[in-house]
Order: C-alpha cells, then sequence, then structure tokens
C-alpha cells in the first residue's frame, strides 16, 4: 500500500476545517497509508517573510521522502483527474512514499521547492494555507476514487 505523506507548515485552528481533514484522512486509509505532519509555523518579527519561509522550510526538508510534490500557485496547473493519473503513474511505477507540502502564510522556500519533482497548482487563485489543506485532503481522496473508479467523482 502507497504511503501517502501531507506536510504542513503550521496547525489547523478552525475545527470546522480539522473536522474535515479528518474525515477525508479517514476515507484515505482504505486506499494508502495517508499520514499528515504538522512543522511549526515561524512568527514574523521584522517583516522579512522569505526568512521566515527560509526557517520553516529547515524543518520541512528533513521530513520529504519518496516522490515530492510542492503546492505553489506557479506550478503546474492540476486536474483531479491529472492529480489521479500523476499518483498512479508513481504507484505502477513502483513508488512506495509520495509527499505533498503545503507551506505556512509566507509561502515554501526555494530550498523545499528545489526538492520537489514537481511544482502543482490547484488554482491561480490564493488560499488561506489551513483551507488548503482542507482542498488537498479531499483531492487526494477524489484521486484515489477516481483511480479506483468508485462513484464519489462525477
Amino acid at each position: 500500500m502507497v504511503k501517502i505523506n501531507l506536510i504542513c507548515v503550521g496547525k489547523v485552528k478552525e475545527k470546522y476545517f480539522a473536522d474535515g481533514i479528518t474525515e477525508y484522512s479517514k476515507r484515505l486509509k482504505r486506499f494508502c497509508d495517508f499520514r499528515i505532519t504538522e512543522v511549526e509555523e515561524e512568527n514574523v518579527k521584522d517583516g522579512n517573510f522569505s526568512v521566515v519561509a527560509l526557517r520553516e522550510g529547515k524543518n520541512v526538508i528533513p521530513l520529504l521522502k519518496g516522490r515530492v510534490y510542492c503546492f505553489a500557485i506557479e506550478g503546474e496547473k492540476f486536474s483531479s483527474e491529472k492529480l489521479a493519473k500523476e499518483i498512479k503513474g508513481c504507484v505502477d511505477a513502483g513508488q512506495g512514499v509520495i509527499t505533498f507540502v503545503i507551506g505556512g502564510s509566507y509561502g515554501i522556500s526555494d530550498e523545499v521547492k528545489a526538492q520537489a519533482y514537481k511544482l502543482v497548482s490547484f488554482s491561480d487563485m490564493t488560499f488561506p494555507h489551513t483551507l488548503f489543506r482542507l482542498i488537498a485532503t479531499e483531492q487526494i481522496y477524489r484521486a484515489f476514487t477516481i483511480i479506483n473508479g468508485t462513484p464519489y467523482h462525477k
């Protein structure tokens, strides 16, 4: 069974987001070994946002395993079907671990992006990172339902 890691900067404070993430995480268990790992979100003290992303990235890099995808607005546009195809391709190629990364409020450091197999974008819009965690978890679940031909994806 493939292992899917979702590495996220920061914690989810809103119960309604956390409940949705928990629900999709439970649903994913039938398709993969799904885990979310949180790294601490840094505080901005001097207004230097790139330093914050760099510090957060130093905590993310040791957690990167297998094939790595970073969610970034400048990344390649992915539809639900394309994400499913990408995951299936990894599984078919024998890739046992896939890691997705969601940065914090100030993005993902260039050092983390350099470790990625691909940068992935779902939209040109900017989302709060906690909302995006829910969206990403649902889309990973949707990808597995597409791969397995279940009626969830219409």
